[in-house]
């Protein structure tokens, strides 16, 4: 069963330290100053999440121009987070939650359901966060069209 997510809009974001690529451990407490975008999502090179993450490749630069930080997190292993990003030359850090602790403590560590069959996921969704790590905006069981604009339309708007 899922734990109780610990995010909650209007309240401090839950700290943690996820692996990345290259072996380095990345904190969220080491963007204060910035704004952070992190997005869960299920699965490295798989279709949507392929194009989510092309997405906020895209708009990389104009995230930056409003003091904005991107960090991917998924179930994947970091090694193969490298190769995702390789692949699709993804500028920013992609965090390996291979037990999803952190997927728990946001609160995207949810049952979900494929052709009958239940089984606990990571759920796609996203978080705004301000420079004082504060928890702003959430996307929780997004679709993918248009995703990005309404992230970066926010992330300007702070």
């Amino acid at each position: 069963m899922p734990v109780k997510a610990k995010a909650i809009v209007g309240k401090k974001a839950p700290d943690f330290a996820l692996p990345a690529m290259g072996g380095r451990e990345v904190r969220l407490s080491r963007f204060a100053g910035h704004k952070v975008v992190l997005f869960f999502y299920p699965k490295d090179l798989t279709p949507a999440c392929t194009q989510e993450s092309c997405d906020f490749r895209d708009a990389y630069a104009e995230f930056g121009k409003h003091n904005t930080v991107v960090l991917g997190i998924s179930n994947d292993p970091a090694e193969r987070h490298e190769k995702f990003a390789a692949k699709y030359e993804l500028p920013f850090e992609l965090l390996a939650d291979t037990e999803h602790k952190v997927c728990e403590l946001y609160g995207v560590w949810q049952m979900k359901k494929l052709y009958g069959r239940e089984y606990m996921g990571l759920v796609r969704s996203t978080f705004l966060i301000d420079e004082k790590g504060k928890l702003v905006r959430e996307w929780r069981n997004l679709r993918v069209k248009g995703h990005v604009q309404e992230v970066l339309a926010a992330a300007s708007e702070l």
